[in-house]
């Protein structure tokens, strides 16, 4: 089966759960970059992996965050964690799967908990840099 990953969709995803502006990435991506490229970046299914590193290493988000995360996945592991009934046969409908849906809700659940523990990582950094500016601006 094809993935269906999107890892500009990905990018964006994450830059927003960290409150980053377009241009504020692109700002830090260097002076080639500016908003309407980031919306551009943003838009592309895959990309080039030298980019993913550098805006990895600006979001202090690991490059496979980027690469793996699957929406679709995602809501089919949900899903699957819940049973459908047939109301007009009073029968219960299980998916077929290989795949024991609790042990993948709980591997989501920690993945989960590692990429917000990042995030806050993040965030606290941004916060140290924002306050480093301020104090050089202030001198």
């Amino acid at each position: 089966m094809e993935q269906k990953i999107h890892q500009g969709r990905n990018i964006k995803r994450f830059r927003e759960m960290l409150g980053i502006k377009q241009e504020a990435l692109a700002f830090d991506l260097g002076d080639d970059w500016n908003q309407k490229k980031i919306s551009l970046l943003e838009q592309k299914s895959v990309v080039e992996k030298a980019l993913l590193q550098k805006i990895s290493e600006v979001l202090n988000i690991p490059v496979e965050a980027f690469q793996n995360f699957d929406e679709e996945q995602a809501i089919t592991v949900i899903a699957n964690t819940f049973n459908t009934h047939d109301q007009s046969s009073g029968v219960s409908v299980h998916p077929i799967t290989n795949v024991n849906p609790i042990e993948k809700w709980i591997e989501a659940l920690e993945e989960i908990k590692r990429l917000n523990a990042e995030l806050i990582m993040a965030k606290d950094e941004q916060i140290r840099l924002m306050e480093k500016l301020i104090e050089n601006n202030k001198a």
